[in-house]
């Protein structure tokens, strides 16, 4: 009850900073002026002297498509893989009172043991009266592992080799302005589970004993709980976003073991520049807290570094460096543009978690922080293509995105 006292401590002071009884939801109006924008499309048309045709109405659904072909590191230790990122941005009703939805694919393949097919998508109908969150892959996936807590070191890590199926469907309602309850379905099914090293099993290197076998199925359902300020969450304006999911697995929907999860995930964009709206002048906080609330979590469910539901934490540290029944994450990031147009700007991040497992929460930080360039490359979505250079102890990394990392 301690754990769960603190979430909604953490979460629930939000919701009050903004309050309307109006049925209509009420307007972010930090809209930027595109006109005054410039991106790598209106580059393209000047240098291939493609006319533009006459501005016609902006009709209320609109689609604005980014692509991003790139080799990367992959998380989690395979190498380079080849990552086509693709990102759609679809306004389902007026401008004035809908949310872009957005709906990501990002398939990578490293042309040996590992590839990837996430598809990902946050929809918002009309006038925002729901909410349809989607997150479904097929993962091969070699990834480094070590463990319990912080007690091992970087070159004491070991490689499981697994596949990877996950379905996480979820619909919300909306209660009150900015506020959406709901429920979703959420399948976590690891199988082919195994050592890269035939002499210790997995089982036997964590010392955890639920999930370290061949198979490892997790099916349950969630209660979700969102309160969102933002117009676009492929690049936030200044807002607020909280997000409560309480999952609960039983044996009757299949799961190996009963057992339940708490996550909540807050985040506030402060702008720092309120007279320029078309100037990028941001500060970005980013936490969440997310633990398990029983001891039968299947070992590869469990809280772990950059295993967020959009796998953009703890930049500058191996995905899933660190695992425990709890873990506490931080980042802070600073935004600015460099030019006045909009198209180049810079970030400047910095991040610490702690987890449970071989001791107490908040008795071992973990650090990271890096920089990045943006690049303007869809001003109508204002998608950016992010290159950030990120490092921790003993490790860092560059890392691709289309959007922002939060």
């Amino acid at each position: 009850m301690r754990k769960l006292h603190l979430i909604l401590s953490l979460l629930f002071p939000f919701p009050l900073l903004a309050q309307n009884s109006n049925n209509v939801i009420p307007q972010n109006n930090t809209v930027k002026d595109t006109a005054r924008q410039t991106d790598l499309i209106d580059i393209g048309k000047a240098l291939f002297r493609i006319s533009p045709q006459k501005m016609r109405a902006e009709r209320d659904k609109k689609i604005y498509f980014s692509i991003l072909p790139v080799s990367s590191s992959a998380p989690g230790g395979s190498g380079n893989v080849l990552i086509t990122s693709t990102t759609a941005g679809v306004y389902l009703g007026p401008k004035r009172t809908t949310n872009l939805s957005s709906v990501t694919f990002a398939p990578y393949w490293n042309f040996k043991s590992r590839f990837g097919l996430p598809l990902r998508s946050n929809i918002w109908l009309k006038d925002n009266t729901w909410n349809i969150q989607g997150d479904t892959r097929f993962l091969y996936y070699p990834q480094y592992t070590w463990g319990l807590g912080s007690n091992r070191k970087y070159d004491e890590r070991t490689l499981v080799n697994y596949k990877y199926i996950r379905f996480y469907q979820s619909a919300l309602k909306r209660i009150e302005p900015y506020l959406f309850a709901g429920m979703g379905y959420n399948l976590d099914y690891h199988f082919n589970i195994n050592n890269d090293n035939p002499e210790v099993s997995l089982k036997d290197y964590t010392g955890y004993n639920y999930g370290t076998g061949k198979n490892s199925f997790s099916s349950g359902i969630s209660f979700n709980l969102l309160y969102d300020t933002r117009n676009n969450s492929i690049n936030p304006l200044p807002g607020v976003y909280a997000n409560l999911v309480y999952r609960i697995n039983p044996g009757f929907l299949g799961s190996n073991d009963s057992w339940s999860s708490i996550y909540t995930d807050v985040r506030k964009y402060i702008n720092l520049n309120p007279v320029d709206r078309n100037q990028q002048n941001t500060l970005a906080i980013w936490s969440y807290f997310w633990t398990t609330l029983n001891s039968k979590t299947p070992y590869l469910d469990l809280p772990s570094t950059g295993w967020d539901p959009y796998n953009r934490s703890a930049r500058g540290m191996e995905q899933n460096r660190y695992r425990g029944r709890t873990l506490f994450y931080l980042e802070t990031e600073y935004r600015r543009d460099i030019t006045r147009n909009g198209l180049l700007g810079f970030v400047v991040f910095t991040n610490v978690n702690s987890v449970s497992g071989s001791g107490s929460l908040f008795t071992s930080w973990h650090p990271a922080a890096g920089t990045g360039l943006r690049v303007k490359f869809n001003k109508g979505s204002n998608t950016n293509i992010g290159i950030d250079y990120a490092a921790s102890k003993g490790y860092s990394t560059v890392v691709f995105n289309l959007g922002e990392a939060f």
